[in-house]
């Protein structure tokens, strides 16, 4: 690691890029992304995630405990007091972590389908931040080879959803489709059956073992569009009396639990997302 550049003013030009980070975070940063928190840098710097970073921004009391994931860091490491890192960011930057990943372009959808027995995840029309880090930690979780993502869906890379993931935004492979209707043009190319999750379909535990499958989910609030559910199978969960549905990310949890099989237990492991 090079020797950390102790900085006092808020003004300084080498933390514009840390710069309004609400504001920028919703018109994009030409290239860029934040990682904020521990959790999130350590995965950034890990050599899991196929990310470069740009620079790393912390506290004083912050940089002992990081010193040795940032051995060996090309990147400037910059050291500010939190009321600076607040007074750059725009609000108060509790953790003292934060860092600038590069992004890179993003895979080809149809490069991200493995051969041989395949899950991923598609996402169709959410907008929530939260709601799609969460889904990346699951699709982690339950081994999903990837998530494809079709145009209206927020970005993952958004610092936000990046958080709640726990970081897997960066690990999980995920490319972009136009639309849900590409999602399943996609499935017809690589033999993929695509799965449609709503309340009111067939029991998601009726189903059998799905070698290769795309789980299709869509927003809380509209569900997924019927002209995408007519070419799918529809599932849905069983729930209590009185309770018709979960939020997205539960509902995504349960879901790929069950279609993961046998991967949760010695099965087809997901690849690296190198």
């Amino acid at each position: 690691m090079a020797a950390p550049v102790a900085i006092d003013d808020p003004g300084d030009p080498r933390l514009a890029p840390y710069a309004a980070m609400r504001e920028r975070d919703l018109v994009g940063r030409r290239g860029r992304f934040v990682a904020e928190g521990e959790v999130v840098l350590r995965v950034l710097l890990s050599g899991r995630s196929r990310f470069g970073i740009e620079s790393v921004l912390v506290s004083p009391e912050r940089l002992p405990g990081l010193a040795p994931a940032l051995e060996g860091l090309a990147a400037p490491v910059y050291v500010a007091p939190r009321a600076v890192m607040g007074a750059v960011a725009g609000f108060p930057i509790h953790r003292g972590v934060l860092g600038i990943g590069i992004r890179g372009a993003d895979p080809d959808p149809d490069a991200l389908v493995p051969p041989g027995p395949a899950l991923l995840l598609g996402l169709v029309g959410l907008a929530n931040h939260d709601n799609v880090g969460g889904l990346f930690r699951n699709a982690a979780a339950f081994g999903a080879d990837a998530v494809l993502l079709d145009g209206a869906t927020c970005d993952p890379l958004y610092r936000k959803a990046i958080r709640v993931s726990a970081g897997t935004c960066l690990t999980v492979p995920f490319g972009r489709a136009a639309t849900g209707a590409a999602l399943l043009d996609l499935c017809a190319r690589h033999a993929l059956a695509p799965v449609a999750l709503t309340p009111g379909g067939d029991d998601i535990a009726s189903l059998p073992p799905l070698p290769r499958a795309l789980l299709l989910l869509g927003s809380e609030g509209t569900g997924l569009p019927e002209a995408l559910m007519a070419r799918a199978r529809r599932v849905g969960i069983p729930m209590a009396p009185g309770v018709d549905s979960l939020n997205v990310a539960a509902a995504g949890a349960v879901a790929l639990h069950r279609l993961a099989g046998a991967r949760l237990s010695g099965g087809p492991a997901r690849p690296s997302a190198s």
